[in-house]
């Protein structure tokens, strides 16, 4: 039996390296590229401008397959969560966003995740396996498929840690970036970590200057290892040098994610120990609303308390953004995704 390559794992000098090696042009996988990205046809055979030898060798080495859908649910807001199977019979989930500046898909970078945030259902299931490159761009090709919408923004910030499947999510960037690929702008794309250091370093010395997202949560050390066991290996100390050197190679601004989480980290004085943490890096804060989580104890800060956190931030110097919450009646919104459809 003949195991296909997913063609979604490979570049376009990955796929010119195979044909190349098979006796075919190099200027072949461009051709291919264009058919499969910028024409949505994921049929070798109605390729028309490639021989039959090249489609009936493609046709037999290299799959063109969907993710399968298990259930699709939409939000009142628009948003559209989508429940995958994967061919090993693991699920993951995607969301679709509309945006004002264009449609958004947050990417699942694992099957669960081993960081066991302690508001985050994603890490309520540990982590069976890293998505592979393929599984990550099938849940593009698939979510513009099944949404009839062309994808113009891409996080991943769905479950899992990106950055604990390095290589493959680089990897994807690269595929969905390329010109001949899906085309999606590399300031169009942004990679949240919850602080995985020696990673930090590796992304500011990519090509792609994709954006960066760090889950920050608390503004000290004792409160962050409370809700966020990783500050025990990566405490802000190194978090906070890691995102200097990051700017000082990149010039990107760097965006550290909150989670309002009431009576926790929503105080006045942690606003503060906030600004002064970050003060002097090019950086905003995103604040978020906390979205209930039903095996958690944590309440969401309500909105006059989230404002005051706001406004003190504002008024020390600090840019940030409360984020509008999408998809919360779907339990599609930030730290509610997980591996069920229940």
């Amino acid at each position: 039996m003949i195991i296909l390559i997913n063609f979604y794992d490979l570049t376009i000098d990955d796929l010119a390296a195979h044909l190349v090696a098979s006796g075919f042009k190099k200027f072949n996988a461009t051709q291919i590229f264009e058919w499969v990205y910028a024409k949505s046809v994921f049929d070798f055979n109605q390729m028309t401008n490639i021989g039959k030898e090249l489609k009936a060798y493609m046709s037999e080495n290299f799959s063109l397959l969907d993710l399968t859908l298990k259930t699709k649910q939409q939000s009142q807001d628009g948003t559209q969560k989508f429940l995958f199977e994967l061919s090993d019979g693991f699920s993951i989930e995607s969301v679709l966003m509309l945006q004002d500046y264009g449609v958004s898909l947050c990417v699942t970078s694992q099957v669960g995740c081993n960081m066991g945030c302690s508001f985050c259902a994603s890490g309520l299931k540990y982590k069976n396996r890293n998505l592979s490159v393929g599984e990550l761009v099938m849940q593009v090709i698939s979510s513009e498929k099944l949404s009839g919408q062309k994808i113009t923004h891409i996080v991943v910030m769905g479950t899992g840690e990106p950055f604990d499947n390095y290589d493959n999510v680089i990897k994807f960037i690269k595929i969905v970036n390329d010109p001949k690929g899906l085309q999606i702008g590399q300031r169009h794309m942004t990679v949240s970590t919850c602080g995985i250091v020696p990673k930090i370093y590796d992304y500011a010395d990519e090509p792609i200057r994709s954006n960066l997202a760090i889950s920050l949560h608390a503004p000290n050390d004792e409160l962050r290892t409370k809700i966020m066991k990783i500050n025990k290996k990566y405490p802000l100390e190194d978090i906070i040098e890691a995102c200097k050197v990051y700017f000082e190679k990149t010039s990107r601004r760097i965006t550290f994610e909150y989670i309002l989480l009431s009576g926790v980290n929503d105080s006045i004085e942690l606003a503060d120990q906030l600004s002064d943490l970050i003060r002097g890096l090019n950086a905003y804060v995103n604040l978020i609303p906390y979205n209930y989580v039903k095996e958690f104890g944590y309440e969401r800060t309500d909105m006059k308390r989230a404002m005051m956190f706001y406004d003190r931030l504002i008024k020390r110097g600090i840019n940030a953004i409360l984020r509008k919450e999408q998809g919360g009646d779907i339990d599609a919104a930030c730290g509610q995704l997980r591996m069920k459809s229940e």
